[in-house]
């Protein structure tokens, strides 16, 4: 998009506009065998993580610090972190691509929550998501994504027009400033 998203700015303007109550933030993360229970995966020892490479420092690289960090930052402002080990895959060209496929933890949660909530807010024009937002229209429940405009879907754009907000239109709200 040629700018970043302050994540402090994205969670304070959730709240005022939609006056939410909690936000999941999905992600990977690379564990250099670090101990943790499946469960963590909902709740990510994201500070004992950080003891855990500062203390195995020779065999972790600095974006892996970078991450963690920033997780950390996450959960500082009130995120509820959703962290699962990533994993490599080996490309056809030999490259290994990163992957942490959250895809089907968010739709599982967001399942399993239904009862919770009476309206969700989503960010990601992922098509893949098509089937979890049209459901949930069709159960009255009111649904809001937001996203890059040129990275949506036509059909998430097309049915939820009037619930679609390009990120790039609130850009003042939300982008980082050093």
């Amino acid at each position: 998009m040629g700018w970043s998203v302050d994540h402090k700015k994205l969670i304070q303007y959730l709240k005022k506009k939609f006056n939410v109550s909690r936000v999941y933030y999905y992600g990977g993360i690379d564990t250099f065998n670090f101990t943790y229970t499946s469960s963590s995966i909902d709740n990510f020892p994201i500070t004992e993580y950080l003891d855990y490479l500062n203390r195995n420092k020779e065999f972790v690289e600095e974006r892996t610090f970078k991450k963690a960090r920033f997780y950390a930052r996450l959960k500082s402002y009130g995120f509820n972190l959703k962290l699962k080990p990533t994993k490599y895959i080996k490309e056809e060209d030999g490259h290994l691509k990163r992957k942490a496929n959250c895809d089907v933890d968010l739709t599982f949660d967001v399942m399993r929550l239904r009862d919770e909530f009476n309206s969700f807010i989503l960010l990601s024009g992922d098509g893949d998501f098509l089937k979890l937002l049209t459901y949930f229209k069709e159960q009255k429940k009111e649904v809001h994504i937001i996203a890059n405009q040129n990275r949506t879907a036509s059909e998430i754009r097309k049915i939820f027009f009037n619930n679609f907000t390009a990120i790039e239109r609130i850009r003042d709200s939300l982008e980082y400033k050093k």
